[in-house]
């Protein structure tokens, strides 16, 4: 439940949102958190906010549910790097299926409905397509979440030294993690290219991320045994999230000068100083 304060805070964004829409046009606002940030609640709050406030219908993608399916990550972890096989990072998602849902969302006439890719975290791999959600047209507003959305790309001489262990001990040649900013820049270029808008939710830092994630992982919403793809045990999630360490820091560096509002979160959660780059 977000306290008061915080709400104050995402009516005040869903009303910035809300001035950037015209009528015919369905713009695309991007959300951008570290994991355990609060990207979830704060578009499904936003989304809401915007319908009661303003009567703008808002559709949420989350960059998670368009993970590749487990077979074809584990046929590019065989065949580009072992690393790719654990979904996170730029060249673990169907690029061509983000851009297209996105495109057919932005043309949905009324009435007529769009099937959105969902992504099981807990099999770790992509739902069968008959099970998917659809949405019924037409749509004011795209809000796309996720945590790498926006991020730019990192220079040659960045990805020289290793960030962790991890890739000190997992990618050594540095092969992995040119690969991941090869993708961001190319094909995740493509696909940032059609946001409006980019809003960041920026962590305190990267050790708040540990601490949030692994709170997630306690939730007892989440009913998958400890081990399970979707629930992982502290060493397991000390490893996991090493693989988002690299492009986490990235986006701190550089994205609170490029994104169009930046909102501070301070350690407990709570929403801190909120900076507008434009009106």
């Amino acid at each position: 439940m977000l306290d008061a304060a915080t709400q104050a805070r995402f009516h005040e964004l869903a009303d910035w949102i809300g001035r950037r829409c015209r009528p015919g046009r369905c713009p695309v606002v991007g959300i951008n958190g570290a994991q355990g940030a609060g990207k979830s609640t704060a578009a499904s709050f936003i989304a809401g906010s915007l319908i009661d406030r303003h009567g703008i219908v808002a559709a949420v993608l989350s960059i998670d549910d368009f993970y590749w399916p487990r077979a074809v990550r584990l046929q590019q972890s065989e065949t580009v790097h072992p690393l790719l096989l654990t979904r996170g990072v730029p060249g673990t998602h169907d690029v061509v299926l983000g851009i297209n849902t996105i495109r057919a969302l932005r043309t949905l006439g009324s009435g007529d409905r769009l099937a959105l890719p969902r992504y099981s975290k807990a099999d770790d791999d992509r739902v069968p397509v008959a099970r998917w959600p659809t949405i019924t047209g037409p749509v004011d507003l795209i809000l796309f979440e996720g945590w790498c959305v926006g991020t730019p790309p990192q220079t040659d001489s960045e990805l020289s030294e290793p960030i962790n262990t991890l890739e000190a001990i997992e990618d050594q040649d540095g092969r992995w993690r040119r690969h991941v900013n090869e993708q961001l820049q190319h094909h995740y270029g493509e696909w940032f290219s059609l946001l409006d808008a980019l809003i960041f939710l920026k962590v305190p830092g990267f050790d708040a991320v540990h601490r949030w994630r692994w709170q997630q992982e306690q939730d007892p919403a989440r009913t998958a045994p400890a081990g399970a793809a979707g629930l992982q045990s502290a060493a397991q999630l000390q490893r996991f999230i090493q693989h988002y360490q690299r492009l986490t820091a990235h986006a701190l560096r550089t994205l609170p000068a490029q994104a169009d509002v930046t909102i501070e979160l301070h350690d407990d959660h709570r929403v801190g100083m909120v900076h507008y780059r434009s009106a």
